[in-house]
């Protein structure tokens, strides 16, 4: 693989990557506020609110956006047919931009029967509150899935910035309604303040649209007859239906916890959040840099590049969620409690939330694979099989659900582990039927660059660990507070942690070191 497409993609990688990290910074800023300002009969409803508007934009931007629009819409930009590349686009956007506004209607014309299939066992009181948050947040479906059509369009462009900008605005508007409205409107304000980021993150990939050629959208256009539209509707239909089943379970998931005691909810979405910081940062930089690349080299039949570029994606993202997903599991106690502990979440809640984060960082790798590997289906325009692995993994994720529901005493933990079992068998899947497909995905070389970085993340477990040890007794002989010990804790085993990964990584003389300096360096940004 050339030296140039590596620099490419670890400088879009780093600049999307430095702007996750602080869209992600400001997600857990808004996750602490919501865990201290409002209670878990609050907070439980909110999140089961949060349903609707996190499935649609999950469908768009991750079906209908990675496995139709950007695939055709760059192999119209790679041929140089950039008018009528526009004329499927803007007939695709339209037709979208109808269909969500009848959607957004319905579903707050109908909040009650839609928070009656969210939360099920809630009480009369938390359903009363959660149909009224449904109602609030559901605008933000129809802004928050067309900020991911605008983003679409600025990623066929290889334009970065705009689609990585907006979800910081997003949590400033959530965080600020938090904040400033929470304490007049409860967490009525913070739902509020959804709706705001959402407008706000729309309004910003259009600023960015009309740079790169949205001047050519028509507004009111739509051809149904174009053949480009046609073969994105083939290739969208699938991807919709295999990101749906991972949203039945993620529904089913909240209708199950919602029998569980209170607070249950809330534990299994912040033990999730921690764990979508590093595939947040880290795996889908690396799969929205790659994207592109990766369909515009089955446009120009390239395909022994095609393996490589796959082949590094996937090293990088494994070289560096395999130690997140230790160093979690270590550190995941001190981390919740700095992170959330305080005023309103209690130490209970922080052993909850903990408990469930064990077992969601099993197969966090896993995890952050399934955000590459689809893609690479979707650049083949291959929108079946993720599908097919997608029903089959969460149909057993679905069964275990409740079997560990009905019979083990897991909790919140059972569900966790599902999360985690139905991420690997979905990876697995993946790579096996796309080495069939292509011939070869550079199998042996991912493998062993797994194993290696196995080793280091094992070899950096064990030094955090007894870097934990030292520093609590330490902290306890200063007679320091639960969260100054926390800190201290956290902050000698990262450093700790990080340096005897990367000094393993360098004696084992593992290539991704090099293209994971250059993510995290951002040397786009740099310059």
């Amino acid at each position: 693989m050339s030296d140039n497409v590596m620099e490419k993609a670890a400088k879009a990688a780093g600049m999307i990557s430095f702007l996750f990290l602080i869209s992600r910074i400001l997600g857990f800023i808004r996750e602490n506020l919501s865990g201290r300002l409002f209670n878990r009969f609050e907070t439980d409803s909110f999140i089961a609110a949060f349903i609707i508007p996190d499935t649609m934009y999950y469908l768009l931007v991750g079906g209908a956006l990675s496995a139709a629009f950007i695939p055709i819409f760059t192999e119209y930009l790679t041929k140089g047919e950039e008018e009528e590349g526009w004329k499927v686009a803007s007939t695709f956007i339209n037709i979208t931009v109808m269909l969500l506004g009848i959607f957004t209607v319905l579903g707050m014309t109908f909040a009650k029967g839609v928070a009656l299939w969210e939360a099920p066992h809630f009480e009369a009181e938390k359903m009363l509150l959660l149909v009224k948050l449904t109602r609030i947040m559901f605008p933000a479906v129809c802004f928050t899935a067309l900020a991911g059509l605008m983003g679409g369009v600025l990623n066929s462009h290889k334009h970065f910035l705009a689609p990585a900008l907006g979800p910081v605005f997003y949590n400033i508007a959530i965080i600020f309604g938090a904040f400033w409205l929470g304490p007049i409107y409860g967490i009525t304000g913070m739902a509020i303040g959804v709706v705001v980021g959402a407008i706000m993150n729309f309004l910003i990939q259009m600023v960015f649209v009309r740079k790169v050629g949205g001047h050519r959208f028509r507004f009111g256009y739509i051809d149904l007859k174009n053949p480009g539209f046609h073969r994105m509707l083939i290739l969208m239909v699938p991807a919709l239906i295999g990101l749906s089943a991972t949203h039945i379970n993620v529904w089913i998931t909240n209708v199950m916890a919602s029998s569980l005691p209170e607070g249950s909810i809330t534990a299994l979405r912040f033990a999730n959040r921690l764990i979508l910081l590093p595939i947040g940062i880290f795996a889908s930089s690396i799969a929205m840099a790659f994207f592109p690349m990766l369909s515009g080299l089955v446009a120009e039949q390239k395909m022994d590049t095609f393996k490589d570029t796959l082949s590094l994606s996937l090293r990088s993202i494994f070289f560096l969620m395999l130690p997140a997903a230790v160093g979690l599991i270590v550190l995941g106690e001190p981390i919740v409690r700095i992170l959330f502990e305080g005023q309103k979440f209690t130490a209970q809640d922080t052993a909850l939330t903990t408990y469930a984060l064990i077992f969601y960082s099993l197969a966090l790798f896993a995890h952050a694979a399934i955000i590459m590997l689809p893609r690479a289906f979707y650049a083949l325009q291959d929108t079946v099989t993720p599908v097919l692995a997608s029903v089959v993994s969460v149909s057993i994720s679905i069964l275990l659900n409740w079997i560990f529901l009905r019979y083990t005493s897991l909790g919140v933990g059972g569900f966790a582990l599902s999360f985690s079992i139905m991420g690997l068998i979905n990876m697995l899947l993946l790579m096996e039927i796309l080495r069939r497909k292509i011939n070869g995905i550079r199998g042996n070389v991912i493998m062993k660059s797994f194993l290696k970085t196995l080793t280091a993340s094992l070899v950096m477990g064990v030094a955090v660990l007894i870097t934990a040890k030292i520093s609590g007794v330490l902290s306890n002989r200063l007679g320091l507070s639960s969260h100054g010990e926390a800190a201290i804790i956290v902050v000698a085993g990262i450093t700790v942690g990080v340096a005897a990964f990367f000094i393993t990584a360098w004696f084992l003389k593992m290539d991704e070191l090099t293209m994971s300096i250059r993510l995290i360096k951002g040397k786009l940004l740099k310059r």
